[in-house]
């Protein structure tokens, strides 16, 4: 239930997403692995609309965020992030799902018993292909995203280095300021004192 700082319109979008990932979910893991053909299809299908239906609600959802009071907003922020996240993976088991369906329609096409252990053989392979390369793929984005890391990381060492550097030049600037103030002194120090020691001797 929503607590009386939360924005009630963002609670209505938490529910109807609520509902489509339920809808979604038990297609991916109960309805989809046991069909077959035009109904595998279908299904898939319907899954991957509810999806996209799924993606306009997190949208509403992050704008409704804008207008929701601050003390409240950080933790709707959170459980929206976890929504994403949950639609990302519902994406990739969808995806990998409807991949898979080719290898199913010919296993009916072929009818025998060895076919369908052979095209069970392919689509295995063909899933676990495309698992290794999605994996693949995560781990380059992870590389990616370490590297710019680094990089904002050096770049901010540069700046701090190199404001370090202009206050040690300020600094030496300074140091020779007062080091040429005293060397001038010390020459006016040198020429009263010869001409105190000339007076004292008139």
């Amino acid at each position: 239930m929503a607590t009386s700082d939360e924005s009630g319109l963002f609670h209505n979008y938490q529910n109807e997403f609520q509902a489509l990932h339920n809808s979604i979910q038990h297609k991916i893991d109960q309805q989809i692995p046991d069909q077959l053909g035009d109904d595998r299809k279908n299904t898939v299908n319907a899954a991957q609309r509810e999806l996209d239906e799924a993606d306009e609600i997190l949208g509403q959802m992050e704008m409704e965020l804008m207008n929701t009071p601050s003390p409240a907003r950080t933790r709707l922020q959170a459980q929206l992030r976890l929504y994403k996240s949950d639609q990302e993976k519902m994406k990739r088991d969808l995806r990998r799902l409807a991949a898979s369906k080719a290898s199913y329609q010919r296993q009916e096409l072929l009818g025998d018993l060895e076919s369908q252990h052979q095209a069970d053989d392919v689509d295995a392979a063909s899933v676990d292909q495309r698992q290794r390369l999605l994996s693949g793929t995560d781990r380059l984005g992870e590389s990616s995203r370490r590297l710019e890391q680094s990089h904002r990381m050096a770049l901010e060492t540069e700046g701090i280095g190199a404001s370090i550097l202009s206050t040690l030049k300020g600094q030496r600037e300074t140091m020779t300021r007062a080091r040429d103030t005293l060397a001038e002194a010390d020459t006016h120090i040198d020429k009263a004192s010869r001409t105190l020691k000339t007076m004292a001797r008139r």
